[in-house]
């Protein structure tokens, strides 16, 4: 479930409220009593740790070893030209 943060104008109260997606937004500031607005926030985001998170953290033992290089090798008859 989400974090909302609100503001109200009036007395210039900001909180936050933790409610579901489908929850009706908060109309009323708690200290005041008049109208408040829902706030855009940043977030926290997500962080991820700990192993499993990589896609070489969760292949099997025999697919872990290092992929070929992109790199193209070198050719001594390509160097010639």
């Amino acid at each position: 479930m989400p974090t909302y943060e609100y503001a109200c104008d009036s007395c210039n109260n900001n909180f936050e409220v933790f409610q579901k997606m489908s929850d009706e937004p908060v109309k009323v500031c708690p200290k005041c009593g008049e109208n408040v607005r829902r706030v855009l926030s940043g977030g926290i985001g997500i962080s991820f740790k700990g192993s499993g998170f990589y896609v070489n953290d969760s292949r099997p033992a025999e697919k872990k070893e290092t992929a070929p290089s992109s790199k193209p090798a070198d050719c001594s008859a390509c160097a010639s030209k």
